[in-house]
Parts: C-alpha cells; structure tokens; sequence
C-alpha cells in the first residue's frame, strides 16, 4: 500500500488551532449563552419595574431583528425558558406581519373555543386588538404573572388554530393549524413549568 492510500490517524487539534482554521462552534458554549440571556432578559424585565424598559423587551426583535433571536434560542427545546421566549417573540412577530389575517382567523376560532377566547382577550377581534394582545403577552412576561402570559399566548393560539382551520381551505392551513395547536400546548406546559420552577 502507498503512503498516498494508507489510512490516516485523526489528529487532535487544540481549541487554538481549531479557532485558527475558523472552526469556532462550540455547542456547550451556545446551550450556555442561549439559557443564560433568556434568564437575565427574564430577570432584568422583572426587576425594572420600569415601563419603558417593559415596551423596550416586548418590541426586542424591532431593534435586534428576529434573526438574532433564533441564533440565540431556535434550537432550544419548547420546555426550557429560551425555547419559550422565542416562541413568545416569533408569535408576536407572526400577528405583526399578518395582523388582519391573524385577526380574521381569531374571529372565526371564537365560537369553537370561547373558553380560550376569554382567556386571550382579544376582543373586539380587529387587527389593532390582536396586535394589542401579542404585546400584553410579553408584558406580562416581564412585567406580570408569567405563568398567566404563557397561559393566554397558548389560549391565543388556540383561537387562531380552530378559525384558520375553519376559514382558511388547504391542506397546508390545516397543518398550519395544527402546528399552531402544538405551540399553544407547548406553551401550556411551560405555564406549569414555569409554576413549578422547572423551567429554566
């Protein structure tokens, strides 16, 4: 066998090296800074008690971009505060885009789930009132029972899943809208998580 085909022992390289060759992924390094910002973004909000500070964490991905974001969180599971977080911010984003669609899906999902529609609070159900509400929501995340936020995002989400599935023909909004039944679950389950103090 030539030298040219013989196999070849892996080399370790340093983290130096590694850095060097621009191989700079290190994926404990991410889990750690993704958990720690969601915690001190959660702490900070909370202990502000400060309107301003409030509306400047609930509008974060006007001035970050949402991108910046999902570097940080999209990777973390649903049950863990950063998972949670950008979920949080993507629905806000999402009835920001949409708000009239959001709005009209909402106003069909209200008579399938009134409970959730009390819950949610969007009402009278219009563009301004569900983008009114995705803000109350991170609100309360940062100033306000926690716990409560999740459980009216999830109850919100449930509104706009039952009405897409009603008013919106297609295979693809069906599916749209049981993915929009998964996220409200989610954040049901974070609710109690978070009640628990388990979620971190």
């Amino acid at each position: 066998m030539t030298d040219a085909r013989k196999p070849r022992r892996p080399t370790f390289r340093d983290p130096a090296a590694l850095e060097a060759l621009g191989e700079r992924h290190d994926p404990i390094a991410q889990l750690h800074a993704a958990h720690e910002t969601a915690a001190a973004l959660v702490r900070v909000g909370r202990a502000a008690e400060d309107p301003a500070v409030t509306r400047r964490l609930v509008a974060l991905v006007d001035e970050v971009g949402l991108s910046t974001l999902a570097d940080l969180w999209a990777t973390r599971p649903a049950a863990s505060l950063p998972g949670t977080l950008y979920r949080l911010y993507v629905l806000r984003e999402w009835v920001r885009t949409d708000p009239t669609g959001v709005a009209r899906e909402y106003e069909a999902g209200i008579r399938f789930t009134e409970p959730n529609h009390a819950v949610a609070g969007a009402d009278p159900a219009g563009p301004d009132e569900v983008m009114r509400v995705a803000d109350e929501i991170l609100q309360g995340v940062f100033a306000g029972d926690l716990a409560v936020a999740l459980e009216r995002a999830a109850a919100f989400a449930h509104v706009v899943a039952a009405g897409r599935a009603d008013v919106t023909p297609g295979m693809d909004n069906v599916v749209r809208a049981g993915r929009l039944q998964d996220l409200a679950a989610e954040l049901s389950a974070a609710a109690s998580l978070w009640r628990a103090g388990d979620l971190r």
